[in-house]
């Protein structure tokens, strides 16, 4: 088991236990509705989608917020969640910060991040990590699918999370992989513990 720091604000542990599913949250810098437009979902999506061949994970379920994402990963053999975040968000915020200083360049002032220590940086991202449970059994994966597809209409978005067109819920019900192909078959060879 590898355990590692993630969060500058706290200690948070993350478990990287062989074979546990990972529910992830991140956070939109200054829980800003970033997703709110239509670039930077798409920049989410192609993120996702390269990452998972560089740092390999299986992507069982996700849902873009406005201002936030939740993951459902399982991770390959020695691929720690760390780097696969890594994968995930630093190509977003480049494209966010590179589009917004070229058609938006009002709009820095809302991802400007003044450190304690006086340094300045652009954010898309909430600092640190984010929030990561390990799932250990499939009653539980499908539990935090629930919760994942249902997030949007919890928060009165959509009145079906089949109207929602930044989640994986179609491609579990309906069948189709959009926005984004899911690996259905990861859930079904993980045993419960």
């Amino acid at each position: 088991m590898k355990l590692e720091d993630c969060t500058y604000r706290k200690k948070c542990i993350r478990y990287n236990q062989l074979g546990d599913v990972h529910f992830l949250t991140f956070h939109c810098f200054g829980g800003q509705r970033f997703f709110a437009g239509q670039h930077a979902p798409g920049w989410f999506l192609e993120s996702l989608d390269v990452a998972r061949n560089r740092k390999p994970f299986d992507l069982l379920a996700f849902v873009i917020m406005p201002e936030h994402v939740h993951l459902l990963v399982a991770p390959a053999e020695g691929v720690p969640v760390s780097a696969i975040l890594s994968a995930i968000k630093q190509p977003v915020s480049r494209k966010a910060i590179a589009w917004v200083k070229q058609h938006r360049p009002e709009f820095l002032a809302r991802m400007l991040d003044v450190q304690p220590k006086g340094k300045r940086h652009y954010r898309f991202w909430e600092r640190g990590g984010g929030y990561d449970r390990n799932v250990q059994n499939v009653e539980e994966v499908h539990e935090k699918m629930r919760y994942i597809h249902l997030n949007p209409v919890r928060r009165e978005l959509v009145e079906s999370p089949e109207q929602w067109p930044w989640s994986s819920y179609r491609a579990w019900f309906e069948g189709v992989d959009e926005p984004i192909r899911i690996d259905r078959g990861s859930i079904a060879t993980r045993q419960p513990k």
